[in-house]
């Protein structure tokens, strides 16, 4: 099979799969969105979601973030991980949003990657998840899966990212790179990496599968 038909192969077993996709960050707009995604940096999405409650109780929007010192939301954020960096940069990116966009996330790249602690990937999770803007957000499980089926050769996420776009329709972006998420989180842990291909072939997949996806 040709990249492009193991593209389309995974895109139609995973609609199978996740008809729905629910966005796993628990958030009530763009802002409480940007902060979940840059507390998951190295944390779980569970553990975000039982820290944020907390969180945007005392301060869900930049005007009342910036009312908190440092040190408080590094206290609340703890259990993240990274807190000193994260608790500055959500800071920090509170005062910026005030100062230059009117308290507003803005809904651009460059805007999003200007702010500290916000990379590619958190804003291109926010374009996609809070604008709907077509992105393709690479994390591990995107990025080990898409080198075991083949799509991409693994050697950055930058690459990653770029095979993925080329190969996947525009359109399903958005909604392919949460699929994904799914499925590497129940189907393909890192720690099992023959268990993708086992599953894909024997649960969801033909015989075909077998020798596309290896």
């Amino acid at each position: 099979m040709t990249k492009k038909e193991k593209a389309q192969y995974i895109q139609t077993e995973l609609e199978k799969l996740y008809p729905e996709t629910p966005v796993p960050l628990t958030h009530t707009d763009a802002y409480t969105l940007l902060i979940a995604v840059l507390l998951s940096a190295q944390c779980t999405d569970e553990r975000v979601n039982s820290i944020t409650p907390l969180l945007f109780s005392k301060a869900d929007t930049p005007q009342k973030m910036v009312l908190l010192t440092v040190a408080e939301i590094k206290e609340i954020i703890r259990p993240c991980g990274l807190s000193p960096a994260k608790s500055k940069a959500i800071h920090r990116l509170s005062e910026l949003l005030l100062e230059h966009h009117e308290g507003q996330v803005p809904a651009s790249f460059e805007s999003l990657e200007f702010l500290p602690g916000v990379g590619h990937k958190t804003a291109s999770v926010v374009m996609a998840q809070a604008f709907g803007v077509p992105a393709f957000p690479v994390d591990t499980h995107i990025h080990r899966l898409l080198t075991r089926w083949g799509i991409s050769n693994g050697k950055s996420v930058v690459q990653t990212e770029r095979d993925a776009k080329k190969y996947f329709p525009k359109e399903l972006w958005n909604k392919l790179h949460l699929q994904i998420i799914f499925y590497g989180r129940a189907y393909s842990p890192a720690r099992s990496p023959k268990k993708s291909i086992d599953y894909i072939t024997e649960t969801i997949g033909t015989a075909a599968a077998k020798k596309a996806l290896k």
